[in-house]
């Protein structure tokens, strides 16, 4: 999907009368650009296919192996236990690739130049008060999501995705973020749920021998910390990926450049 926008992003700019002298040289070199990345899109594609389709079958003694090591989780409920705990690693990857993939989107920057010539306006009566009718109820229901992983399903993955609903509803709604919270308080709030992963990962190999092996009278309270951290991170690269241009830099850092 990157590499598909990222051509997309290229005809654009090829298309600008700014960046190309004549019309005939802007459609070479788009064509040029479309041979080289199609073939990588075809490979990852194929790729895609063969890994999908030589997984081995599912072991049927895994469900009973969960079951009888949830005393050590920390948590009682198998899915949390198996995301948070016993493959805890998964969930890290995952969120390297959900920051992964926002970064990519930054470097595309496909919305930046529409957003200069968006025009602001206000709210209608309608949205504006379900905007404010519905984001308290929201972040209270992220709050439920996130507390309630520990023994029935929620978690980190839902809670973050309400969050980052509410996110976009005050977007939808007129809402801005001021440039001091965009640049070093958002990155802090992105990194924050792969960062407390990577810290406690290292600090579990140097303890306890495994990567992300929680000692079992502290493990719930490892698990509280991360979820914790990961639905702030989740929600924020959600809703950043819905605005999708990068944000701006500081008035102090460009003078100092």
């Amino acid at each position: 999907m990157l590499l598909t926008c990222n051509i997309q992003q290229c005809a654009m700019q090829l298309d600008e009368p700014v960046y190309c002298a004549n019309t005939g040289n802007s459609m070479n070199r788009k064509l040029f650009l479309i041979i080289l990345l199609l073939p990588l899109l075809l490979t990852l594609a194929a790729g895609l296919g063969y890994a999908v389709l030589s997984l081995p079958e599912q072991p049927q003694y895994l469900p009973e192996l969960v079951i009888d090591n949830m005393h050590e989780s920390g948590v009682s409920h198998p899915v949390t236990a198996v995301l948070l705990n016993f493959r805890g690693y998964d969930t890290l990857l995952e969120m390297v690739v959900l920051l992964l993939a926002l970064l990519a989107v930054w470097s595309l920057d496909i919305t930046a130049s529409r957003n200069k010539t968006r025009h602001k306006s206000a709210p209608g009566l309608v949205l504006d008060t379900l905007t404010r009718l519905l984001t308290p109820v929201l972040i209270l229901v992220t709050a439920y999501l996130l507390w309630v992983g520990a023994h029935a399903p929620g978690g980190a993955f839902q809670a973050g995705s309400v969050l980052a609903a509410s996110g976009v509803l005050l977007l939808l709604a007129g809402w801005r973020i001021s440039d001091k919270l965009t640049a070093f308080p958002l990155r802090i709030i992105l990194i924050a749920g792969p960062s407390m992963f990577i810290i406690i990962s290292v600090l579990t190999m140097l303890f306890e021998g495994h990567l992300l092996k929680y000692p079992v009278a502290q493990a719930g309270l490892f698990i509280v910390i991360l979820e914790t951290l990961a639905t702030l991170s989740i929600g924020a690269t959600l809703a950043a990926l819905f605005i999708g241009v990068r944000p701006k830099e500081s008035n102090k850092g460009r003078q100092h450049e």
